[in-house]
């Protein structure tokens, strides 16, 4: 009896072995730590590693992604996203770097819309528009957040409620980040209303695949034969201009740098890139853009099912943001690769519709391909 009695122990203790294990290497996935205090709650940080090495730090103040380490060609790592230190930084000073962006992500004119015939007016943040949400947009919020089992992924969830910056409904929204093993940093959005409500999502990581200067010398390519013009203050004027023959033909690989300073009025509004470009491509999940850093060798591809991309150069950073290690930020420092349905959608309604009603889910995906070219 004794003998049984020691042989049940022995395969108890092996499952319970077995199972300290998976946790740890489940622990090595997603680690969190802490990450300061906002509005007296406490932050967190939370650190997403892949096999590869790759590896990406969230926060959940605001969904910031503050750090995404990929190797370039020579092994090392380098981190690809301008950001800060410590959350203060992001909190007093930043501009939108690595964010969710919502409720609704870019502008919209004169910050009004109107559904079933009831008006709304948002906070004017932008030349006399609402932009990014406004003053205390999804950028600004604490999300709850929890790792997901068994996988390099993060779950982000925050409840935007009824009036909140001028939208109606309450809008319950989840973000998840996944790191693969195939070096992809996958977003997935997911969101659901109890009133008609606009909704539009994006991240705002400004990306530099060489770690350091500027992004002038990368080479860009975007999947978009048209370009949505805009007005001096950014809104569409609904026209959507071939890119043959002007400075937003990126159809084939180019130096963002080489037609920057073109004398061109849609450069001038934004003082460099600052567009929406309406992907060639119909298709659910398709290829929206490539660049590449000649420096590194790092390649970046962006995969969505967003109808549009917009391309911002970092027009607006110059040396009084200060980086992470203390280093200054320059004009064109980083870039912007934001996906996402068109500025305006609301108040043009020949866009890509952006309401969302309570039978809905508003459900998209974008994805980050790295890679060594």
């Amino acid at each position: 009896m004794a003998k049984y009695i020691f042989f049940f122990l022995f395969i108890m203790a092996s499952i319970v072995g077995c199972s300290f294990e998976n946790t740890t290497e489940q622990n090595f996935k997603v680690i969190k730590e802490s990450f300061g205090t906002f509005e007296g709650v406490k932050a967190d940080l939370y650190t997403l590693t892949n096999k590869n090495g790759l590896q990406v730090k969230i926060t959940n103040y605001g969904g910031i992604i503050t750090s995404l380490l990929v190797p370039d060609k020579n092994g090392k790592l380098i981190d690809v996203v301008l950001g800060f230190d410590s959350l203060s930084t992001y909190v007093t000073g930043n501009p939108y770097f690595g964010c969710i962006v919502g409720r609704y992500g870019n502008r919209i004119a004169k910050g009004k819309f109107s559904i079933d015939g009831n008006e709304y007016s948002l906070v004017q943040n932008n030349l006399g528009n609402h932009l990014h949400g406004g003053t205390k947009g999804f950028d600004k919020q604490l999300w709850s957040a929890e790792p997901v089992d068994n996988s390099a992924s993060l779950k982000l969830n925050y409840l935007s409620k009824d009036g909140e910056e001028g939208y109606p409904g309450n809008l319950n929204t989840t973000v998840e980040y996944t790191l693969t093993d195939d070096n992809e940093l996958v977003i997935s959005y997911i969101a659901t209303t109890d009133q008609p409500t606009i909704c539009n999502l994006t991240n705002h990581s400004y990306f530099n695949l060489a770690g350091e200067g500027n992004i002038l010398d990368h080479e860009l390519q975007l999947f978009a034969d048209t370009y949505t013009e805009v007005d001096s203050t950014l809104i569409p004027t609904g026209k959507f201009p071939p890119v043959k023959d002007t400075p937003f033909d990126f159809l084939q690989a180019t130096k963002i740098g080489k037609r920057i300073d073109v004398d061109h009025e849609q450069l001038k509004f934004g003082n460099g890139y600052d567009l929406n470009f309406p992907l060639t491509d119909v298709a659910k999940l398709k290829k929206a853009a490539m660049v590449v850093s000649p420096k590194t060798g790092i390649k970046m591809e962006i995969f969505t099912e967003e109808p549009g991309i917009q391309f911002y150069s970092g027009n607006w950073l110059d040396e009084s943001v200060i980086l992470k290690k203390n280093i200054p930020s320059q004009r064109f420092g980083g870039l912007c690769l934001e996906t996402q349905h068109f500025p305006d959608a609301p108040n043009q309604k020949e866009f890509a519709s952006t309401e969302l009603r309570p039978s809905e889910v508003y459900k998209t995906k974008t994805i980050h391909r790295f890679t060594v070219q």
